[in-house]
């Protein structure tokens, strides 16, 4: 098994145990990511557009507004509004403007999208486990504290990102649909899970 050092081809030691670790895990990110994105780039939609139907599907026939969709990701998006263009534009989400607030828009999965992700699931969920079989269950319990406990200290980075991807956020706005109404989306942010 190759460590860090020897598959980037770094020569000098790390500056200390807190870099390798940090870098470890960026490595580890990107290899399980790209890993994703082979699957799901099988079924025509990114890993990031594959999560963002996995929240409609929960969210049942409510749907949701761009700022939850933002609070639920895996990974912060910086422009919802685009991600959630395209969904729309393949047919695999639908939304509809709130009848008391005409500014909000709420997101739903589409027959469509329900569909790709009954074709998807089974695949998608060979992946983790073919990525961790290897390890035994307590290690993989391991990852999963260790993973937390790294997550405490990430602090502002855990916040929220605009929906239209400007990085700022708009106090007391709600969400609007910038593909309708040809302005940029503002709304009202949440924190992004990790």
């Amino acid at each position: 098994m190759a460590n860090l050092k020897q598959e980037i081809s770094q020569e000098r030691p790390f500056s200390s145990t807190e870099e390798e670790a940090f870098l470890n895990l960026l490595r580890t990110a990107d290899c399980i990511d790209r890993v994703m994105q082979r699957v799901c780039r099988t079924w025509g939609v990114t890993g990031t557009q594959y999560n963002v139907l996995r929240i409609l599907r929960g969210a049942g026939q409510q749907g949701l507004t761009c700022s939850a969709i933002g609070d639920r990701m895996i990974t912060a998006e910086p422009d919802i509004t685009r991600l959630l263009g395209r969904l729309k534009t393949q047919k695999l989400i639908q939304q509809r403007r709130d009848r008391q607030d005409r500014r909000v828009v709420w997101t739903h999965i589409s027959e469509a999208g329900l569909a790709l992700l009954r074709r998807m699931d089974p695949h998608i969920q060979r992946a983790p486990k073919e990525l961790f079989g290897h390890m035994s269950a307590g290690d993989v319990r391991e990852i999963v504290r260790l993973m937390e406990l790294a997550r405490v200290r990430c602090g502002d980075s855990l916040g929220p990102v605009s929906c239209d991807g400007s990085g700022e956020t708009a106090k007391g706005s709600c969400d609007t649909d910038s593909h309708e109404s040809g302005q940029s989306a503002q709304v009202v942010h949440r924190r992004v899970r990790p």
